[in-house]
């Protein structure tokens, strides 16, 4: 199976739960850049409102074609409740290039219900696995057994 690993993060949570996937699985990766300043008190409050809103924002160009892949798993952190204005963005310019996916989503607290209603109805697939984890069980690394699960689902469907 041909695997691409998309992401987007501001704090690098998300990319450090991005690394373990994708070594893994040993698939692609391809980090989503959000060109609007999300850095700082200011960023953050910016991106909440953004993503309560649920807006779009511009974002780089990326390099792989989630078509000529079996299955493309998309990460992002919850704000307010929901995927980031990058994921959304991401999602929306290539969902009618997905074969199967699945979520993962990193947070606070909590959020991870509607992010992954969001991001369902967004890419109108439904997903392979999820894959739910806090910002607590990432830092302290007790996340493993869940990752493990998410992999098991994701490689035997």
């Amino acid at each position: 199976m041909k695997c691409l690993l998309v992401f987007y993060t501001r704090t690098g949570t998300t990319k450090k739960v991005a690394t373990s996937i994708s070594e893994n699985l040993k698939c692609d990766v391809e980090q989503v850049f959000d060109t609007k300043k999300r850095d700082g008190p200011l960023g953050y409050l910016s991106a909440g409102k953004d993503a309560t809103f649920k807006l779009k924002t511009k974002i780089k160009e990326t390099t792989k074609n989630p078509k000529d892949y079996d299955l493309v798993i998309i990460g992002t952190p919850v704000w307010a409740f929901t995927l980031t204005p990058a994921i959304r963005t991401y999602i929306s310019k290539n969902k009618n290039n997905f074969k199967k996916v699945a979520f993962f989503c990193t947070m606070g607290g909590s959020g991870s219900t509607r992010t992954f209603f969001d991001m369902e109805k967004l890419c109108k697939i439904k997903p392979e696995s999820t894959l739910e984890l806090t910002t607590n069980e990432v830092n302290e690394n007790n996340y493993i057994g869940n990752l493990r699960r998410f992999i098991d689902q994701i490689t035997s469907n």
